[in-house]
């Protein structure tokens, strides 16, 4: 069955950031009985993944951004910092954090995320709506297929034993998939190759290494800096060596940095036809000199160190445009070659991250080698020989440990899990054309067909939707699948989720879509959204839908909606088309304001009326 009585299942697959977030927005937005089941395969990534979950990321690991961006709502800017200073428990931390003052610029460490996101979830729990249920399962989803009623999952336990779970809707969360290492099939299970530095025996194996010891960290993001930082905060004085293929370092951020938004006019080179990689590369340069210079200009106030940043932001409305003009092959062959460069532009770290690696740059024990890995061999005294081809030489380098920092593998094709195997064979999922990274999906987010039709009820949050960002968004690096790109996905997909389970009707003997979803529809807008003068008090409703959305309060959410409710049905009967049609406007429009990137998010609050959790912005006006 794909329900629990009358009520309907959403099966969330992957538990961690993306999947939580989602959840906790389900378990917010919906007014009916639902059932919400979140899948994980692993225990110990439950409310964390890879990134955040406590065994693999010891106290000196800290988020590469600062504590002020780490909110799960995008809408509360400061609900983390406010969380670790007031509401968690610090009960075993230990000295250097037990006393710690967090401010919205500062760090914070990494571990502490999965209690945050656990808290959040069971509060989300708690304040649901009536006949809203959350239901935490084990298991691995192997296999999906779509049924007449949603869809049926494999579900595979640690044992062995497979069985299926059916539900109206799957919404996939499988966070990041792990990259092959073609240089490295000999050492994979070598004792001083450590290919998963994010779990508790990687973190061991650094945390014993002698401290003069020699050690080669595969590649130079911010990643590798986590191992490299934990040795050197341990007193290590050995060699630590840097291999990047770009020499590419990141850069920290100031003092008391605050991400902001600036207006910058569109870079109209960019907008010319593509002739060739060189051409094009040449008008990046000029119309990106010209931008910083725009900055450095006209906002003094702004650090140097950010003023890329701020450009790469300004330019995400411009680069959909700029990208439909380079052919498939090339704009894929852009993105390998910059992508880490793009990176370090978008986004920088906080001091606590880079100020210990830059201070043991040479002269001291830390080494930039430029260059791409070959090859990782045991060698004759035990320790491991790594090939670096430099640009003008082979190198071999002895290291007494190597460390894989996570590379991550976004090219579906190349994925080896068995869910992402069977969805591809089945033509459920099909790896994005234009990038080669994550999948083909719909503005909503809905995995897409070979032939461009819906799969069926599967949309996708996270990394998953990587190429789709970039080439829709025009998010790139980091922002194209983090947390930022996440915090929108999780409303969005939310929204649509239950706003579908809304619409289902039972099925019509002729197999036509419901009569319903088929008024609905020619309403719609280019965009997939409705017109937004249907009704003098529409603004009105969307400003209490977004208020609604945002209030984490079973209590105050049940407020808003009488109002909500009555302000609508005051307009269009219940039985009326025009009243569904007038939700669903709503319910869409206000999903956009929540999901505005062209504001920051410190700036939208205000800007939606949501200030602070008081009812002091419900005003009785209905114009």
């Amino acid at each position: 069955m794909s329900s629990t009585g009358i009520r309907p299942r959403v099966v969330v697959v992957g538990a961690g950031l993306a999947g939580t977030a989602t959840a906790i927005r389900m378990l917010h937005f919906a007014r009916r009985p639902v059932e919400i089941v979140l899948l994980e395969r692993r225990a110990d990534y439950r409310s964390a993944g890879v990134a955040y979950h406590r065994d693999g990321n010891p106290w000196d690991h800290v988020f590469n951004i600062q504590a002020g961006r780490m909110s799960l709502f995008r809408e509360d800017v400061l609900d983390f910092v406010h969380w670790a200073n007031r509401e968690a428990d610090r009960g075993s931390w230990p000295a250097q954090w037990v006393d710690h003052e967090f401010t919205e610029p500062g760090p914070a460490p990494r571990r502490i995320f999965q209690d945050y996101l656990e808290q959040r979830l069971a509060e989300a729990a708690r304040e649901a709506a009536p006949g809203v249920l959350l239901t935490e399962a084990d298991g691995e989803a192997v296999d999906l297929e779509p049924t007449p009623a949603g869809v049926e999952l494999t579900v595979r336990q640690q044992d062995g034993e497979e069985s299926v779970l059916a539900a109206a809707h799957a919404v996939l969360a499988t966070g990041l998939e792990l990259k092959e290492l073609p240089f490295a099939t000999e050492v994979l299970e070598h004792p001083r190759f450590v290919r998963h530095p994010y779990s508790a025996d990687g973190v061991r194996r650094l945390e014993a290494l002698p401290p003069e010891a020699e050690v080669l960290v595969v590649g130079s993001v911010l990643s590798a800096y986590d191992s490299a930082g934990l040795l050197l905060r341990r007193g290590h004085t050995g060699r630590i060596r840097l291999v990047s293929r770009t020499g590419t370092m990141f850069r920290s951020y100031p003092a008391g940095h605050e991400h902001g938004v600036v207006r910058l006019a569109c870079p109209h080179r960019l907008l010319e036809p593509y002739r060739n990689r060189e051409e094009f590369l040449e008008r990046v340069r000029a119309e990106w000199t010209a931008a910083c210079d725009t900055v450095a200009r006209e906002y003094p106030d702004i650090a140097p160190e950010v003023v890329a940043e701020r450009v790469g932001k300004a330019w995400e409305p411009h680069l959909p445009a700029a990208l439909e003009r380079i052919p498939s092959a090339e704009l894929r062959s852009l993105m390998d070659e910059f992508g880490t460069t793009i990176a370090a532009i978008r986004v920088g770290a906080v001091p606590y991250t880079i100020e210990v690696i830059e201070r043991a740059m040479d002269p001291g024990p830390v080494r930039l080698l430029v260059g791409a890995v070959r090859e990782i061999a045991p060698a004759g005294d035990d320790r491991l020989e790594v090939t670096v081809a430099t640009a003008d030489q082979k190198l071999a380098v002895r290291a007494d440990l190597v460390v894989a920092n996570f590379g991550r593998e976004s090219d579906y094709r190349r994925v080896g899990g068995p869910l992402w195997r069977n969805l591809l064979r089945r033509g459920l999922a099909v790896p994005h054309e234009r990038t080669g990274r994550g999948l083909e999906v719909d503005h909503r987010g809905v995995l897409l067909a070979p032939d461009g039709t819906p799969a069926g009820p599967l949309t996708a949050v996270g990394p998953l939707r990587e190429g789709d960002e970039t080439v829709r968004n025009g998010r790139t690096g980091a922002f194209a699948f983090n947390l930022a790109a996440i915090k929108n996905h999780s409303i969005a997909v939310a929204a649509h989720v239950l706003e579908q389970l809304e619409l289902a009707e039972p099925d019509r003997p002729d197999g036509q879509p419901p009569q319903s979803v088929r008024e609905l529809a020619g309403y719609r807008t280019s965009d997939g959204t409705f017109e937004e003068a249907i009704d003098p008090g529409f603004e009105h409703a969307v400003s209490l839908e977004v208020r609604r959305m945002a209030s984490r309060t079973r209590e105050r959410r049940e407020r808003i909606a009488a109002r909500l409710d009555a302000l609508i049905g005051a307009r269009t009967a219940p039985d009326d088309p025009g009243h569904r049609h007038l939700r669903v406007a709503v319910a869409r429009a206000a999903v956009r304001r929540l999901t505005d990137v062209s504001v920051t998010p410190r700036h939208l609050r205000g800007l939606l009326g949501i200030e602070d959790h008081a009812d002091t912005d419900e005003d009785t006006t209905e114009g």
